[in-house]
């Protein structure tokens, strides 16, 4: 069996999950990792913009945890830690996303993360037949029903959206 190339990548597979992976040429010197993903997969791919998710690591009191939502949209932390059951959440240092994750910042995946984190998936996902995530590589998205990302990851399900 070949190895699949990256975590996230092979979690998918391993689960027997149908997905598709789609790629774009990241150039090196992007910094706003979700907004190239966006205009890359909406003009070459005719993906629409709301079906991007971007993977947030963030910090809630006792460890960390993952908020996946459409990349135009903006966290609301508030909203994140209550469907949590914190009582407040701030953005995860980048080292600290890195380690607990596996993944560089601009390519954490929600699937194959080196520790298990609790995750909230904000629910207009559920709209979608498919929605796109990093694959784990920048450059790389994956497209997976919702509600694989949900059983997979064990996603709660809650309105994030600032």
């Amino acid at each position: 069996m070949a190895r699949a190339a990256t975590p996230a990548l092979a979690a998918l597979t391993k689960a027997g999950v149908p997905h598709q992976v789609v790629t774009f040429d990241h150039d090196p010197r992007e910094r706003s990792f979700g907004d190239e993903a966006v205009h890359a997969l909406t003009t070459e791919r005719g993906i629409a913009a709301e079906q991007i998710y971007k993977t947030l690591v963030i910090a809630i009191p006792g460890g960390l945890a993952v908020a996946i939502l459409p990349v135009p949209a903006q966290l609301s932390l508030k909203a994140a830690a209550a469907a949590l059951g914190a009582a407040k959440a701030s953005m995860a240092e980048p080292a600290t996303a890195e380690r607990a994750t596996g993944y560089v910042v601009g390519a954490v995946s929600p699937f194959g993360q080196r520790r298990t984190l609790p995750t909230v998936l904000d629910t207009g996902a559920l709209a979608w037949d498919r929605v796109y995530c990093s694959a784990g590589r920048r450059g790389w998205d994956v497209g997976v029903s919702p509600r694989d990302l949900v059983r997979l990851t064990g996603a709660i399900t809650a309105d994030i959206r600032a």
